[in-house]
């Protein structure tokens, strides 16, 4: 189901819980509002008045994937970019990294599964954007 953006940076600053299984319609309404959203890259469930830490994407090849509780294991390659959020008005400097590895769970029939995965460019920048998302940082 496509949901409302929260706009509210009180809700967005708070650190979300762990994800389950049992966030599963989350992770679906997350791929339902991304899609409905032209020139969009990515989405965490905050963004939609969920604090889980659940997230989803776009790759390089506008695939949508989705995580549960993404978590950075390294980063190499820093940069400092300049970032649009979808839920705040003011673009952002931050610093991201070019190459990360990054820890998370993935639904697989109805249990979560760890992955560790490798993402480079623009991809590994939103899966940072996203990760500050979930530990309530805005950007």
């Amino acid at each position: 189901m496509i949901k409302e953006l929260v706009k509210d940076e009180t809700a967005l600053s708070q650190p979300c819980e762990a994800a389950t299984a049992e966030d599963a319609e989350t992770a679906q309404d997350l791929l339902d509002t991304l899609a409905s959203l032209e020139g969009a890259a990515c989405l965490a469930a905050n963004q939609i008045g969920v604090a889980k830490r659940v997230v989803a994407y776009l790759d390089d090849n506008d695939q949508p994937h989705v995580m549960y509780n993404p978590v950075l294991k390294q980063a190499l390659g820093a940069f400092k970019a300049v970032e649009g959020c979808l839920s705040l008005e003011a673009e952002s400097k931050v610093t991201r990294y070019d190459r990360v590895k990054v820890a998370y769970d993935e639904l697989v029939d109805g249990e979560l599964v760890p992955r560790k995965k490798d993402f480079t460019g623009w991809t590994a920048q939103t899966i940072q954007h996203m990760i500050d998302h979930c530990k309530g940082k805005l950007v």
